[in-house]
């Protein structure tokens, strides 16, 4: 079945065996933490790529709930994986440089122990006596085999979904043998609603009269009809409004002629019945009733206090990734994670990517050319030692001094700070002023950015930044967090400027701010004598009156009097005609294209 109309994150996966599939047996037994034990426990996993002689590439991968060890092809000839998207050679996670290792999950069914393997108490598959397993359990298996194969310290531990709860666990619990963690489209913990699909799926295999109390294994059939309607409810869950309106609105009522028993009136009734029969051709029901209480039963808190109480432990660096349409693990949850990670003043990236493909996005290559190299540049950082910082761009060594050509502001600003002092870049751009800091032996600096390309820039040169509107405030950041928070050349695009300005001031024990003066001689001339909106050809005011988003065009003196009304104090301000590159003395607010204020309270 070929039908772009049925592909789904499903579509490449089969019930074939595993060819490169590896097993290793724990004879030790396995106390789980909802009480219960396993006498053994075997592990069915795959590797790509060498093991380094120093044991120091190492990627653990973490599948989601209908995963397997099966991530990436492993020759031209083998079965697709289900992330043959960013996994393999040259891509994101370059099997070429990392020893990429992914395990099928305790209570799975495509090898390691799971209700489908033997219970040697009774010399029955477990089936239903299978006892309750934890995200927290299936992390200390995944840890038995990375001692197992002599690896010290992990690379990166990345997974999304279910994946993502487990990068979390083992960046909380292991925290000396993680270098850099990559949760994706994940949580703290399953929302009510997330919960209430897993619940129904659940009862539909329970209440599917051949399952049999879990004991179906020597019987046919199984409940198949069970565990399809809940991989058709759980399937609605992984798309969004967008993916569903383009894949079922222009033929809805024109339904594929697909091989399945179940009601397909509408072209959603099709996709829905061959997905779901082509999922039961390759898992277990119990298996599925165990893996989704595992996900359920994961809770790191509801409140960021909370939140930070867990994630305190953790001393890697992080990256976390959400995706816009994503309902199910909406973006939101990935924000309280990055939060309380910021409070706890952790080092961390964070991307909401633009996607119309709900919670699968992360399984789908339409969007694995951003998310993807956002991950490739994360671990690329992370196997470089920590002093080899990219360098700034040529552009700041250029010889072209304008305001409108090159940020010379930032000569001035870091010289206003002292050294060593941890700083918040508002609208960081493509992390100039960061690199500067960086190399200036600043340890704590961080970047806040809106647009995802400037964000992956700065994620390529090793630094921390995460995306953020500044419109809708900095409650990310806890009061006085940072001793220097920036605003350069931002101003005049925030639409709330007293609010991002009386955040600036709780954030930070200083906070510098710089804007283009738009009562510079020039730009007078421009609209008094002229009469066109101010505009320059390269840099800041290269826009069009009617596309800008420079929607203030405050001057020096606007600027002195908005302080003075709001009770905040001045300590310092330069002015500078950029293209003379020399600071202004006489009068200002005509003379000087750029500002530089560094305010408090």
């Amino acid at each position: 079945m070929t039908d772009a109309f049925l592909n789904s994150s499903d579509s490449v996966r089969s019930a074939r065996p595993l060819r490169h599939a590896q097993q290793v047996t724990f004879d030790g037994p396995l106390e789980l933490e909802q009480g219960g034990r396993l006498p053994s426990v075997t592990v069915a996993y795959e590797t790509y790529g060498r093991l380094a002689a120093e044991k120091d590439n190492a990627v653990l991968i973490c599948h989601a709930i209908s995963g397997d060890s099966h991530v990436a092809r492993h020759d031209e000839n083998d079965d697709a994986g289900w992330w043959d998207a960013i996994v393999g050679p040259g891509k994101a996670i370059d099997t070429d440089r990392y020893f990429v290792i992914c395990p099928n999950l305790l209570g799975g069914c495509r090898g390691t122990t799971g209700p489908n393997c033997v219970n040697p108490a009774t010399d029955r598959p477990y089936g239903h006596d299978f006892p309750t397993v934890t995200i927290g359990d299936m992390v200390e298996v995944q840890r038995r085999l990375i001692d197992h194969l002599g690896i010290e310290r992990l690379l990166g531990v990345a997974g999304g979904s279910m994946g993502g709860h487990m990068a979390l666990c083992w960046a909380r619990r292991y925290p000396r043998r993680v270098r850099g963690a990559i949760p994706i489209a994940t949580s703290p913990r399953l929302t009510s609603q997330a919960l209430a699909f897993d619940v129904v799926g659940r009862n539909a295999i329970l209440r599917d009269p051949c399952f049999r109390g879990g004991q179906y294994y020597d019987q046919a059939p199984g409940p198949d009809l069970g565990l399809a309607i809940a991989r058709m409810i759980g399937h609605i869950t992984y798309l969004s409004p967008e993916a569903m309106k383009e894949k079922f609105e222009a033929d809805r009522h024109r339904p594929r002629q697909v091989a399945t028993d179940f009601e397909k009136r509408f072209s959603v009734g099709s996709y829905l019945g061959y997905q779901a029969d082509k999922f039961v051709e390759r898992f277990d029901a119990n298996s599925y009733i165990t893996l989704s209480m595992a996900m359920d039963l994961y809770d790191l808190g509801a409140t960021r206090d909370e939140l930070i109480s867990a994630l305190r432990s953790s001393s890697c660096r992080w990256l976390v990734i959400s995706f816009t349409s994503d309902w199910l693990f909406p973006p939101e949850q990935s924000r309280q994670i990055v939060d309380a990670l910021i409070v706890a003043d952790k080092r961390v990236s964070f991307a909401n990517v633009a996607s119309t493909c709900g919670h699968d996005a992360f399984l789908l290559p339409n969007d694995a050319d951003r998310y993807g190299e956002l991950i490739r540049a994360f671990l690329d950082n992370l196997s470089r030692p920590e002093a080899d910082t990219p360098a700034p761009s040529d552009e700041l060594n250029g010889n072209v001094r304008s305001i409108f050509h090159h940020r010379l502001d930032y000569d001035r600003i870091v010289e206003l700070m002292r050294p060593g002092a941890c700083v918040l870049d508002l609208g960081c751009g493509n992390g100039e002023l960061l690199v500067r800091l960086k190399r200036r032996g600043h340890s704590r600096i961080v970047g806040a950015e809106i647009d995802e390309e400037e964000l992956l820039a700065c994620v390529r040169r090793g630094l921390d930044v995460v995306q953020l509107d500044l419109n809708r405030g900095l409650s990310s950041f806890a009061d006085k967090q940072f001793d220097y928070v920036v605003l350069s050349q931002t101003l005049q695009s925030v639409r709330d400027v007293e609010g991002i300005i009386g955040d600036m001031l709780r954030v930070g024990r200083r906070c510098i701010v710089s804007f283009p003066n738009f009562a510079y001689s020039k730009l007078r001339t421009m609209m008094c004598v002229h009469g066109r909106a101010p505009r320059s050809p390269d840099g800041l005011l290269h826009y069009e009156w009617y596309d800008t988003p420079n929607i203030r065009f405050c001057s020096i003196e606007d600027f002195r009097s908005f302080c003075a009304d709001k009770g905040i104090r001045t300590e310092r301000e330069i002015y500078l005609d950029t293209e003379k590159d020399q600071e202004v003395s006489e009068d200002p607010n005509l003379n000087a294209d750029l500002a530089i204020f560094v305010i408090g309270r």
